[in-house]
């Protein structure tokens, strides 16, 4: 009996709160949290072997080339050598510096270095170019009595004292000379040996 009254309370106390136009606390929806994403800054490598760049030489010459290493804040490099080779043929091995002509080479550079406490090694191999530099032609061969319109100075061995003279253009025996070579200017006769005529 107790609870029926207490059921019929509770219904008439409910029916009350909605005739009256009470209203009726409902929850707000709640907005999903956005998701926050952390990128972490890229580390720099502790070692960068740098690439060393093609060279090129003159003649018979040799480029000198040597380890090219950039070191993080903190670190040590202990160690910095060369192995170069040319085909099958090692050239040079563990160098701190070395001297190569034209060619192609595989370099690779290996670095010894240390980390607080922590000793470590890194190694990088790239193909180098060292090339023979373009010679510059200092004189040209005649064709009977004349040089080419570049090279217009006509080096000749005289006959009687056996010198060798150069000829200009407006001398008196330019015309008539047959020149053994012709050059690009006085300088380039000069190196090779020739004088001056005095005509």
């Amino acid at each position: 009996m107790k609870s029926i009254t207490r059921t019929l309370t509770a219904l008439a106390a409910a029916a009350s709160i909605a005739f009256s136009g009470a209203a009726v606390a409902v929850a707000a929806p709640v907005a999903p949290a956005q998701a926050i994403t952390v990128v972490a800054a890229k580390k720099a490598p502790a070692i960068t072997i740098n690439k060393i760049a093609n060279k090129t030489v003159k003649g018979s010459a040799r480029a000198t080339i040597k380890p090219s290493v950039k070191a993080a804040k903190g670190v040590k490099v202990t160690y910095k050598v060369l192995t170069v080779k040319q085909g099958k043929k090692t050239v040079a091995k563990n160098k701190a510096s070395v001297a190569l002509k034209a060619g192609t080479y595989k370099v690779t550079t290996k670095v010894n270095y240390k980390v607080g406490k922590k000793k470590l090694t890194a190694a990088k191999t790239q193909t180098l170019v060292i090339k023979k530099a373009a010679v510059k032609k200092s004189w040209s061969a005649p064709k009977g009595k004349n040089c080419p319109a570049a090279f217009p100075v006509k080096g000749n061995k005289t006959g009687s004292n056996k010198e060798w003279k150069y000829h200009v253009r407006g001398g008196q025996f330019y015309d008539r000379t047959v020149p053994e070579q012709c050059f690009k200017n006085t300088s380039d006769a000069r190196k090779a040996g020739y004088r001056a005529s005095k005509r």
